[in-house]
């Protein structure tokens, strides 16, 4: 089968998208998904895609809350993720300690705009009513609340609304990583087939470790995100600097769930049942490596 993937067209995707160029749409074809990890999981749903490369939290904690859209299969990048905290360029705004009891704007409930809310509340000692939240879609909608004073600030990845501030369109006023690598791999546990889910994940961990190697680091990669994203170079060079790619993409640890699942019932985004999570509820084991 031809598998379709959702993704978000940031820097990160850059490994996916040279395997795209390569594969042609031969055994899979790309569906764009521009705000976010929330829209992967609402397609995933509703059969508009079959597999999500998308952040981790919402992914785990969309499980964890009653999904059966999907399981994880694989793994993607091993970093955290940066998120800024943004806020209009002539907002009140100078802190995020300013931010406690205001209107924070997300893309959609349950994405990492959202999530990350909770663990800059938690980090910060904030009650989770002390939060308040305006839905505005995508990165376009969250910047133009944050200039309107609809919203008092959004959270972002750093490098990806850069661009925007170096443009002077938003003000970043502090930034928050994530406490767990930051993207996986998740796929519909009946579309999705098992050996074509297999061959992807692993032509893909041969393009992750090709963007990995510290040649292509030095020029290809540079040029290609350049070319794709039209960042600046030194931007790129910083953020080359960052990040990590899982070594196999068909692994899974079982240890960045968990820690993730308390970190997220500690945020009071999950509520853990009785009995305690099963893995098996959450990681599609006859694909992925434990």
């Amino acid at each position: 089968m031809v598998l379709r993937i959702g993704y978000v067209r940031e820097h990160f995707s850059s490994p996916l998208l040279q395997f795209a160029e390569k594969d042609e749409g031969n055994t899979f074809t790309l569906v764009e998904c521009p705000s976010g990890t929330g829209q992967l999981i609402s397609r995933l749903t509703n059969n508009e895609i079959d597999v999500a490369i998308a952040l981790t939290d919402p992914l785990i904690s969309g499980i964890a809350n009653g999904s059966k859209a999907y399981k994880l299969v694989g793994s993607y990048v091993s970093t955290p993720l940066n998120w800024a905290v943004i806020t209009g360029i002539n907002s009140e705004y100078k802190d995020i300690s300013q931010l406690k009891g205001t209107r924070i704007g997300i893309s959609r409930y349950g994405s990492g705009s959202y999530t990350m809310a909770y663990v800059m509340a938690l980090q910060r000692g904030w009650l989770t009513q002390d939060l308040q939240f305006q839905v505005n879609n995508d990165i376009r909608g969250l910047i133009d609340s944050v200039n309107d004073g609809s919203t008092s600030a959004f959270m972002w990845e750093w490098f990806t609304t850069k661009p925007f501030a170096d443009a002077g369109e938003v003000r970043f006023i502090g930034s928050v990583p994530t406490p767990w690598p930051s993207w996986l791999i998740a796929a519909h546990p009946e579309r999705a087939e098992t050996e074509a889910l297999k061959i992807f994940l692993r032509d893909l961990t041969t393009h992750v470790q090709e963007f990995n190697s510290q040649e292509n680091r030095a020029g290809k990669d540079v040029n290609f995100i350049k070319e794709k994203f039209g960042y600046p170079e030194q931007d790129i060079k910083a953020w080359l600097e960052t990040v990590g790619y899982f070594a196999d993409c068909q692994e899974i640890s079982t240890k960045v769930i968990s820690d993730t699942l308390n970190y997220l019932q500690k945020a009071g985004v999950v509520t853990a049942p009785e009995d305690g999570f099963q893995m098996s509820d959450f990681v599609n084991i006859e694909i992925a490596k434990l």
